[in-house]
């Protein structure tokens, strides 16, 4: 009875579950770490990791929380709160090197893609063992490498550059833009006034025009009773 009451104890499944999280988490980790970093699938699979990475540390908070309560209300030995407590430090472990091996993969690809961005190779810093190079040589190459790394950075400087310009044409549209949708503002109001203004006239042109109808009809009723009396 003791061993089936172990194996549906949930804490021990929600202590698997972590486990399966954490082989999971390497899993992505080790995909991840064959895309280039500006790779949609390289972000998708960032974006998974981070959100993977902080349900395994509440999963983990969880179980240790549940372990206090367990021990403190002696429904399992101490032996057994020893063990799941040495279970819970190995897993906290395991999510400071999933932790540490995620911002390492990030540095790493930044180096590399600052690399190639200054034009920097690792294959300009490669030397064969089986070549013979004087101190001559090793300056010259040294030489070479900081004109091509100077030369890189320069590149990076023209690209910023361009940029910023950039930058400066937009804000500067935006501006034009800005002005113009005042000044269309500005002609609606004023439209909308002339409108609501020769609405009015309209009015007043429509009620005279009702008044000179009437006056019409009444002189040619006075007209008509005139002529009836002279007859």
């Amino acid at each position: 009875m003791a061993l089936l009451f172990l194996e549906e104890d949930p804490w021990l499944l929600e202590h698997d579950s972590c486990e399966k999280l954490h082989r999971d988490i390497m899993e992505q980790l080790t995909i991840r770490q064959k895309h280039p970093r500006n790779s949609d699938k390289y972000s998708q699979l960032s974006a998974n990791i981070r959100l993977r990475l902080k349900q395994y540390n509440n999963e983990v908070s969880q179980l240790n929380q549940k372990l206090d309560v367990t021990s403190k209300s002696s429904s399992i030995t101490s032996a057994e709160s020893e063990r799941r407590t040495r279970q819970i430090e190995i897993l906290h472990s395991k999510g400071i090197q999933m932790q540490k091996m995620f911002d390492e993969q990030v540095a790493v690809k930044s180096l590399e893609d600052r690399r190639e961005l200054i034009g920097i190779g690792t294959a300009n810093l490669d030397i064969a063992p089986s070549t013979s190079y004087s101190i001559n040589d090793l300056k010259e190459t040294q030489k070479r490498m900081l004109g091509e790394q100077d030369q890189g950075l320069e590149n990076l400087s023209k690209i910023i550059s361009r940029q910023k310009d950039i930058a400066h044409t937009i804000s500067n549209e935006v501006d034009y833009h800005n002005e113009i949708l005042d000044d269309l503002g500005t002609q609606i109001d004023r439209t909308d006034t002339n409108v609501r203004n020769e609405t009015r006239h309209i009015d007043v042109v429509d009620r005279k025009d009702k008044t000179c109808v009437y006056w019409v009809i009444i002189i040619l009723l006075f007209m008509s009773i005139l002529i009836v009396v002279c007859i």
